[in-house]
């Protein structure tokens, strides 16, 4: 690990201060021009003692504005120091996590996977328009029929096709043979240039596509390409429970990655990191930002950095050893659950290297997915399975009296 050290509390502490120290501090500099300040002080009272020994808190109400991209040219200079915090942050996740090679990506902390999903279709597409003068029709995404709905919805917004893959009804894979025929449809119809979005743990399932399906398929059909991994719900799970995996940058198909912090690493909500590889981001340049220093390349503009400073204390807090520690304990209970229901004769789909069990509908009461507040993949008579999330909350306790209301039901 280059990047990735656990810190003292006291040292944590001393980094955040030295950060907001670098920023403008609106109770007392003679800042005119931005429209911004503090938080206001009637509702957020910045003296409250308690404060000094909250750094995560403190960056919150000094509002920090990451407008921009930080790793990409100059950046708003009164915001100095929660931008640092925010490149270490990228840094940890692109070099350590994700083998890219240091200072060889650009990146930021979106406010979500959603954005950080649209933000990669968004830079592809323009990379196409940019580079080979593509129409919007010729482009398409190709993603599984299990993909995330910020898929549709990048596919809505940017105005190209999404093409979705059928998969396995029990395997949860891509079925290749389909994806090769609606390729070759695709092709057919004058489409040219191709966006793959592969899943590193989908949302319902926690099931982890091959990128090397997509990357066979594509290049066997001779068309330019550019491949994402959603990792939103993946990202902190999978590099670490899976030492094997091939999910990472060190694939040179693989152009960007998105991650949710506010997920698995329990930062606070509105927490996603966009990653791609150098040489791509600029493809969404806002020229027009002229009153932003370095413009902006981002689709959300103003972002909180105390959600970076938050990114940064859960990683300086664990270090990369006891996070693969706390990972090993969610495998360890969501093997239990696993054992349980095979021992109940209960079908289910779980990836081996993912916290998520997913049951198929008709071996779970109502009243029971009710209680357990097990979430549907359809919320209508349509259902077919509900889904466990093996969250840092969920212990073996809960699991047991789940399991033994099940057994009782099944008696009845």
């Amino acid at each position: 690990m280059q990047y990735w050290k656990k810190l003292t509390p006291q040292q944590r502490q001393t980094r955040i201060d030295e950060a907001l120290v670098q920023n403008v501090n609106f109770a007392t500099d003679a800042t005119l021009g931005f429209p911004a300040s503090r938080l206001d002080s009637k509702v957020f009272y910045e003296e409250a003692p308690f404060l000094r020994d909250a750094p995560t808190i403190r960056a919150f109400v000094a509002n920090p504005n990451n407008i921009g991209c930080h790793t990409f040219g100059t950046s708003e200079n009164a915001f100095y120091g929660t931008q640092e915090i925010e490149r270490e942050v990228l840094s940890v996740l692109a070099v350590d996590v994700f083998k890219c090679k240091p200072n060889e990506f650009d990146g930021y902390i979106s406010p979500g996977g959603t954005e950080a999903n649209i933000q990669a279709i968004w830079v592809f597409r323009n990379y196409f328009m940019h580079n080979f003068d593509a129409k919007l029709h010729e482009i398409a995404i190709l993603a599984s029929e299990d993909t995330h709905y910020s898929i549709p919805k990048a596919s809505n917004l940017l105005q190209i096709e999404w093409i979705s893959i059928p998969v396995d009804f029990n395997s949860r894979e891509i079925q290749k043979e389909q994806l090769d025929f609606l390729v070759s449809e695709a092709k057919n119809k004058g489409v040219k240039y191709f966006i793959a979005v592969s899943n590193l743990g989908t949302t319902m399932f926690g099931s982890v596509d091959n990128p090397n399906d997509y990357i066979e398929v594509l290049e066997k059909h001779q068309v330019s390409f550019k491949l994402h991994i959603d990792g939103a719900y993946g990202g902190f799970v999978y590099p670490f429970s899976n030492e094997k995996s091939e999910i990472n940058f060190n694939n040179p198909k693989i152009s960007s990655i998105t991650i949710d912090a506010h997920k698995m690493l329990q930062a606070p909500y509105g927490t996603g990191v966009f990653i791609c590889r150098k040489g791509l981001i600029e493809n969404v340049l806002t020229k027009e930002a002229e009153y932003v220093e370095g413009m902006d390349l981002t689709l959300c503009g103003s972002r909180s950095g105390a959600n970076a400073v938050a990114v940064w204390m859960i990683l300086a807090t664990y270090g990369p050893h006891a996070w693969f520690e706390k990972i090993s304990i969610l495998m360890m209970r969501t093997q239990f659950l696993t054992k349980e229901l095979k021992s109940l004769g209960i079908e289910f789909y779980n990836c081996p290297f993912m916290n998520i069990v997913t049951i198929k509908a008709e071996f779970i009461p109502e009243s029971i997915a009710h209680k357990y507040g097990l979430v549907p993949q359809q919320h209508n008579e349509n259902n077919k399975w509900y889904k466990i999330v093996l969250m840092d909350h969920v212990e073996v306790e809960h699991l047991t009296n789940f399991i033994d209301e099940l057994k009782a039901s099944k008696n009845d």
